[in-house]
C-alpha cells in the first residue's frame, strides 16, 4: 500500500477528546528535544503540567494513562528505567523514561511554524536578495565543476544545501506573497481609499522586484542551461559519498540509487522552475506576468478611487470663493477681466488651428500671423461652386511604383539567396549575416511558430520550413551586435510561381 494512503495514527493526539494535556504534554517534550534532552522521566512532566494554571490539580495516574496513549499513537517511546530502583518493589513498577518519536517531532515544528502565522492571511515576501544568493551558490557550483578543486564530500553538500535553501525560500515567499495580493481580504483592502496611502509603496516594492529580478534571472536561466543532470554526475557522487560516511545501522547499499534519483529530480525541478519545458511555462515567468499584473490592478483600482472621489466631490466651496472675488471686484470691467480669466471668452464657440501654425510651446499668439478663414452660410440649400473638370490617367505612375516594388523584392531576394546551400539555410553555418536577413528570417521563426506544420508563405512565393534546435544554441552575428539564439534550419521546401 502506498504510504501517502495510509492513516496517520501520530497526529490522533491533535483531535482527541483532551487534546489539550495531549498537545501540552508533547510540546514539552519538544522543546526538550530541541535542547538535546530526549528521555524525560514521569515526574518532571508531573511538575511542569502542575506549574501551569488550568492543570493545576492534574493527577499522576491521569497522566500515566495519557503517556500510554501517546506510546499507542506512537508519539512516544517509553524505556524502561532501572537506575534508581532501589528495592524489589520499584523494580517491579517498572518504572518509564520517555523519549517523543520523530513523526511528533516533525509535526510540533510545523505546528510552531503554524502558530506564527498572523491569521488566515498568507505572508511572504518579494525578497531581491535571494536571487542573488541562488545566482552566488550557483555559480560557485558551476566553477567547481569547470575546474574540478579538491574538496571533501562535506563541501559539496554545503555547496547543495546553499543553492536549494535559496530556491525554496524562493519559491515559498513568493507563492505566499502572491496568494497573499491575491486574496479576498487583500482586493477589497485595495478598493478603499485607505490603500491610497499604501499605493506608492506597493508599486515601488514590485517594481524594484521585477528589475532586479529581469537582472539575475537570466544569469540563473544561462547557468542551469549549462548544468545538466550529465554535467553533475561526480557532483551527486560526492553528495552520495557524504551520505554514505554518516553512520547508519541500515544497510545503505540500496539507497545509492535512490539517492541518486533523489538529486536528480530536485534539480530538474530547479532548471524546469527557470526553464520550463517543451510543453509547460516555467514559474519564472509566471511570476513575472503575475508581479507585472498586480500591478496593472493596483493602478486601475486608485484610478477608479479618483474618479469615485471626484464624482461625488462638492465644488460649493471653489464657488462661494469665486463669488468672493466677483464681490470684492471695485467696477463692472474688472469683472469682466475676472469673468474672460475664470469662464474664458463668451462668445468664441469654437477653436479651428490649421496647417501653418507653430508648434512652439514659447511662441505667443499675436506674434503670429493671422489666418483668413472662409465662412459658409447656415443653411442646408447653399453648394458650394464647382467647374467641370477632365480625369487623369496615373497608369503610368502605377507601373513606375510596382517596378520599383518589384525590383526591390528582387534585391532581397538575391540577398537571401546568398546564404542558401542547396535550398537550406542553417543558421550555425553562417558566420555573419546582414541585418536586414536577420530581421527576415526571425519573422519566418515567428510565423511558423503559430503554423502547426511550422510552414511559412514567404513574400517571395517560397514555401519554407523552419525546424528549431533547441538543444543548441549559437551566436548570430551581424554589425550591429551578436544574437545568441537556438540553431534554425530553414528548408525551402516549394518554391512558388512569383518572383524568380
Amino acid at each position: 500500500m502506498d504510504v501517502t494512503m495510509k492513516k496517520v495514527i501520530e497526529a490522533s493526539y491533535l483531535t482527541a477528546d483532551s487534546a489539550a494535556q495531549y498537545r501540552t504534554i508533547l510540546r514539552y517534550f519538544y522543546h526538550q528535544h530541541e535542547r538535546m534532552r530526549d528521555f524525560i522521566a514521569p515526574e518532571e512532566i508531573l511538575e511542569y503540567m502542575r506549574s501551569i494554571p488550568h492543570f493545576s490539580d492534574y493527577q499522576e495516574e491521569q497522566l500515566h494513562q495519557q503517556l500510554a496513549q501517546l506510546v499507542k499513537w506512537n508519539n512516544l517511546i517509553a524505556r524502561q528505567d532501572m537506575t534508581n530502583a532501589k528495592t524489589v518493589e520499584e523494580y517491579k513498577k517498572k518504572r518509564f523514561r520517555y523519549q517523543s518519536t520523530p513523526y511528533t517531532i516533525e509535526i510540533e515544528r510545523m505546528l510552531v511554524v503554524l502558530e506564527k502565522k498572523v491569521g488566515d492571511t498568507f505572508q511572504g515576501s518579494l525578497e531581491r536578495s535571494q536571487f542573488d544568493r541562488l545566482l552566488q551558490a550557483i555559480t560557485s557550483l558551476q566553477h567547481e565543476m569547470e575546474h574540478q578543486l579538491p574538496k571533501n564530500a562535506e563541501e559539496y553538500m554545503r555547496m547543495w544545501e546553499d543553492v536549494f535553501r535559496y530556491f525554496q525560500t524562493i519559491r515559498t515567499s513568493t507563492a505566499d506573497y502572491i496568494a497573499y495580493i491575491n486574496s479576498e481580504q487583500t482586493d477589497q483592502r485595495m478598493q478603499t481609499e485607505a490603500f491610497l496611502v499604501y499605493k506608492n509603496q506597493f508599486t515601488t516594492y514590485l517594481r524594484d522586484f521585477i528589475v532586479s529580478l529581469q537582472k539575475t534571472s537570466l544569469q540563473i536561466g544561462e547557468r542551469l542551461h549549462e548544468l545538466t543532470p550529465q554535467k553533475l554526475d561526480v557532483f551527486f557522487g560526492k553528495l552520495i559519498e557524504h551520505r554514505k560516511s554518516i553512520p547508519r545501522l541500515e544497510d545503505v547499499s540500496t539507497s545509492v540509487e535512490e539517492w541518486r534519483t533523489e538529486y536528480i529530480e530536485y534539480w530538474d525541478s530547479l532548471r524546469q522552475w527557470f526553464l520550463g519545458s517543451s510543453t509547460q511555462q516555467s514559474e519564472l515567468d509566471m511570476l513575472q506576468w503575475q508581479t507585472n499584473e498586480m500591478i496593472r490592478r493596483m493602478t486601475r483600482y486608485v484610478q477608479r478611487i479618483g474618479e469615485r472621489q471626484q464624482h461625488f466631490r462638492s465644488r460649493k466651496n471653489d464657488y462661494l470663493h469665486l463669488a468672493n472675488w466677483f464681490a470684492n471686484s471695485t467696477s463692472l470691467d474688472e469683472a469682466h477681466k475676472l469673468s474672460s480669466v475664470v469662464f474664458g471668452a463668451m462668445t468664441i464657440q469654437h477653436l479651428q488651428l490649421e496647417e501653418g501654425t507653430t508648434d512652439n510651446l514659447h511662441s505667443d499668439t499675436w506674434d503670429e500671423n493671422p489666418i483668413h478663414l472662409s465662412i459658409k452660410p447656415r443653411t442646408n440649400r447653399y453648394r458650394e461652386k464647382t467647374k467641370p473638370g477632365a480625369m487623369t490617367s496615373n497608369t503610368l505612375k502605377k507601373m513606375q511604383q510596382r517596378e520599383q516594388y518589384l525590383e526591390e523584392r528582387r534585391q532581397e531576394r538575391a540577398l537571401i539567396d546568398q546564404y542558401m546551400n542547396e535550398g537550406i539555410i542553417q543558421l550555425s553555418e553562417i558566420s555573419k549575416v546582414d541585418p536586414f536577413v536577420r530581421k527576415v528570417l526571425l519573422s519566418w521563426i515567428g510565423k511558423s511558430m503559430a503554423s502547426k506544420n511550422h510552414k511559412v508563405k514567404t513574400d517571395y512565393g517560397m514555401v519554407v520550413k523552419v525546424t528549431i534546435d533547441n538543444s543548441k544554441r549559437i551566436l548570430l552575428e551581424s554589425e550591429d551586435g551578436t544574437l545568441k539564439m537556438p540553431d534554425v534550419r530553414f528548408e525551402f521546401v516549394e518554391q512558388g510561381s512569383g518572383l524568380g
